[in-house]
């Protein structure tokens, strides 16, 4: 099995799934076989575009396709528990794109129905298998520079406010929090654990998207303090304070290759040097998950993705944000 060909289809075809496409075709034993798209103009386009032999307007004839062993979830987060359950009682495995779902609640009943079905699913939240990011990971691990005192990750962007936009509408899940500020809430969960206590503060647009969030972490021992906006360019870094070093992942520290570590006043630049945008990544993680018969990852595991989502529930629960 170690070295079988891994055929892939795509659900939803916007942004996100044109940098994974690219990513697949650079990535080993591994096909993408079909597309999906409501607009059966999209699909062809975007067939055409990376040669995808087929192209469909109808999801459920993409799960339903037998030559299909993995199927990528790109749609509206507020899509991603129907589309996910469509594809795994199909028998098909499913790497969904982040936020899992909505909330807790559909998240459970995801991974109960892939348990069901005995069938792979995993949350597709990228920056968990970059190696700069597991290159911290061990550093924690391992307490190189002693233990983690403080966090401080943001993610911020302006972008004019659009009610067309999927960003700014609430009924897809729009708003700072579920499409960027996850990123500053999983590198803390990732690297402290579970907060003892949560506060958090947000601004809103006149529609009730979230513009901006604020959140503080408290470990009792350590603090993070993690933002995410749609108001302003930000530095989009995370500086992590050991006992006995400071390591700042550089700007969109989600994806970048760059990490610097200051210790001894003394500067380290490193560069993990990606060939790909990162997406292959978890593709390659995901589909050799699948040649081994496994029905969840031991990295992105189904606990972690229940605390994420939940840790996201804490936080809309206090700046009173409902979907």
């Amino acid at each position: 099995m170690k070295n079988n060909n891994i055929k892939w289809g795509i659900i939803g075809l916007g942004k996100i799934a044109h940098k994974f496409a690219t990513d697949l075709a650079s990535t080993e034993n591994v096909t993408l076989v079909a597309v999906a798209s409501r607009s059966q103009q999209n699909a062809e386009e975007f067939a055409e575009k990376y040669q995808v032999k087929k192209a469909f307007n109808s999801y459920l004839d993409l799960a339903k396709d037998p030559t299909i062993d993995a199927v990528y979830i790109a749609t509206p987060h507020s899509f991603h528990k129907e589309h996910t359950i469509l594809c795994l009682q199909n028998k098909k495995a499913v790497l969904c794109e982040k936020p899992f779902a909505m909330n807790l609640r559909e998240v459970e009943e995801m991974i109960a129905i892939a348990k069901h079905n005995n069938v792979l699913l995993m949350e597709a939240l990228w920056t968990f298998f970059l190696p700069h990011f597991r290159y911290v990971l061990d550093i924690v691990k391992n307490k190189k520079f002693g233990n983690l005192k403080n966090l401080e990750a943001d993610f911020g962007f302006y972008t004019p406010y659009n009610t067309e936009s999927r960003l700014f509408k609430k009924e897809v899940g729009g708003g700072s929090l579920l499409d960027i500020g996850i990123y500053p809430i999983f590198a803390a969960l990732s690297t402290l654990g579970k907060p003892k206590k949560i506060e958090a503060a947000a601004t809103f647009f006149k529609n009730g998207v979230d513009s901006s969030c604020s959140v503080v972490f408290d470990y009792g021992s350590a603090k993070a303090h993690l933002k995410s906006t749609l108001l302003e360019e930000t530095p989009t870094e995370a500086v992590f304070t050991f006992e006995d070093a400071i390591l700042k992942l550089n700007t969109r520290f989600h994806e970048t290759p760059y990490v610097t570590i200051y210790k001894n006043d003394k500067e380290e630049f490193l560069d993990f040097k990606y060939k790909t945008i990162g997406y292959s990544f978890e593709a390659e993680h995901f589909s050799q998950l699948i040649r081994e018969e496994k029905k969840e990852s031991n990295i992105m595991t189904f606990e972690f993705s229940k605390d994420l989502i939940a840790t996201l529930d804490q936080v809309r629960e206090i700046i009173g944000l409902e979907y």
